[in-house]
């Protein structure tokens, strides 16, 4: 039997993201294990602190849109089925958590930027995923 039967990885939509999505790809060949692709859309009033006296959710939609177009896009060259891509709203590390319990993820994947200074003390999605956790996660360092 092997160590991790459900493994998550987690994404942001940058360039960066096929670099992660790889090395989750060869962990779930090697353990047999089902891969869950997700993406956290930020709610658009994060960003602008919600003091912005209008309506936003129409732009929040087509985050939304986007976001699920280039997961089925990353799914399709991938090979991770429709069932298995998560799209949610909210903050990234409590939707990774939030999503890792409800599905019984035994493994996250999350890319890093591995930085430091003051960007480590502010933290990193990485880092807010690996604390609080209830299962394995694997920060894979981006280039």
């Amino acid at each position: 039997m092997s160590v991790y039967s459900k493994i998550m990885v987690a994404i942001d939509l940058t360039e960066e993201a096929p670099q992660v999505l790889k090395k989750a790809v060869a962990l779930s060949e090697q353990h047999n294990a089902q891969l869950l692709l997700a993406h956290v859309v930020e709610p658009v009033g994060y960003a602008y602190g919600g003091d912005i006296p209008m309506d936003l959710s129409e732009l929040q939609d087509q985050l939304d849109k986007a976001a699920r177009e280039q997961l089925a896009a990353y799914g399709k060259e991938y090979g991770i089925s429709e069932e298995n891509q998560i799209v949610t709203v909210g903050r990234p590390e409590s939707e990774i958590h939030h999503l890792s319990e409800d599905k019984e993820v035994d493994l996250v994947v999350v890319g890093s930027h591995g930085r430091s200074g003051i960007q480590l003390l502010l933290g990193s999605t990485a880092n807010g995923v690996l604390h609080g956790a209830k299962c394995d996660v694997l920060a894979v360092r981006i280039h």
